[in-house]
């Protein structure tokens, strides 16, 4: 974790919507345990985990219409977190509500707001293009959960040069090796980007992209705070791309959009979730698992050097030095530690 502590007023991705199903489900984000459940109209809702009683996780419970009851003395909460009934008495102790959460549905999740419910604002929730096109196709996975710091995620978002050591055999190759990145800042987060011109389809994309021979290849990673990034693939013949070329990408271009939203759950440990949406072969449900599988396996390499990552970090001694590659995360990271720091003097009495 950053040395300030987590950004509380953001939204983070709790679960996929499709995990919500008639029971409750415990979850861990910015180190707070929370139990999500859906209400009798099929709203989602979330609520602080243990009971105020004995403290027995609310996930043990069952949901009754619009509340949720704990499994071991039937008290109840409402999903605003207000304790409704207490079986065998009359009145609800004071001291006896825990805190509720603001929750949203969209893009196929559930999302959280863990910081001020009045400053949660659900129009700040990333806007997917295309999503709901005839014309785009998506693919998705389970979460991953990885044995690290959500921050080490962030910093592998934010450096494309890693493809060409990490993903060898899928999104990387030698073409990816030397080309340096151009950063850009804005108050939503850094973008890093680059174009690799005349150079062979990598890969994972050599069945999508729908042209023969060597491609100019736009690799765009932006990401936002506190930890969600939008990936952009970009494929177009030879001599059609590069810095200055923009949309519309010409007829035969393939454009793929990567949305990934990184949960911390504490210090070591952050849930990852993600999703693709293409612009070529729409209605191929094949294509779209096979798409899957690979961009599983491709994330599944990035686990496992991220955990080794973060247990170099927790083992070694001695300083550790930065390389060019590093830019781009130094400066999110200060950033993102700027806005923590105001968030905390905001809410400190004076």
């Amino acid at each position: 974790m950053g040395k300030t502590g987590w950004l509380r007023n953001a939204w983070y991705v709790a679960a996929w919507a499709d995990e919500l199903t008639e029971g409750p489900l415990e979850r861990q984000i910015i180190g707070e345990h929370i139990v999500l459940f859906r209400q009798e109209s099929g709203a989602p809702a979330a609520v602080s985990a243990f009971c105020s009683h004995r403290r027995l996780s609310l996930a043990k419970g069952r949901v009754t219409g619009d509340r949720i009851a704990c499994g071991y003395h039937g008290l109840e909460f409402a999903a605003d977190g207000a304790c409704v009934n207490v079986p065998c008495q009359n009145a609800v102790p004071k001291g006896a509500d825990i805190r509720g959460y603001r929750v949203e549905e969209r893009w196929g999740l559930v999302w959280i707001w863990m910081g001020e419910a009045a400053l949660a604002d659900p129009a700040t929730i990333v806007e997917v293009d295309h999503w709901g096109s005839p014309d785009w196709g998506y693919n998705c996975g389970a979460a991953m959960v990885y044995d690290c710091n959500y921050l080490l995620i962030a910093d592998n978002l934010l450096d494309p040069s890693h493809v060409a050591w990490v993903h060898q055999t899928s999104f990387g190759g030698a073409s990816c090796e030397a080309v340096p990145m151009r950063i850009r800042e804005a108050p939503s987060g850094f973008t890093v980007s680059r174009w690799i011109t005349d150079a062979p389809v990598t890969p994972f994309y050599r069945d999508l992209v729908p042209f023969d021979g060597h491609a100019d290849r736009l690799q765009q990673y932006e990401v936002r705070y506190p930890s969600l990034a939008v990936i952009k693939a970009v494929f177009v013949p030879a001599g059609e791309g590069g810095e200055g070329s923009g949309e519309p990408w010409g007829p035969r271009a393939f454009v793929m959009d990567s949305y990934n939203f990184i949960t911390p759950e504490n210090e070591g440990r952050s849930r990852y979730y993600w999703f693709q949406m293409r612009n070529v072969r729409p209605d191929d449900a094949d294509l779209s698992m096979a798409m899957s599988a690979a961009v599983l396996a491709a994330f599944s390499e990035d686990l496992e050097v991220l955990n080794e990552v973060q247990r170099g970090m927790n083992t070694a001694t001695g300083p550790f030095v930065s390389i060019a590659t590093d830019a781009g995360p130094l400066r999110f990271r200060n950033r993102l530690e700027r806005l923590i720091e105001a968030e905390q003097a905001a809410q400190t009495p004076a």
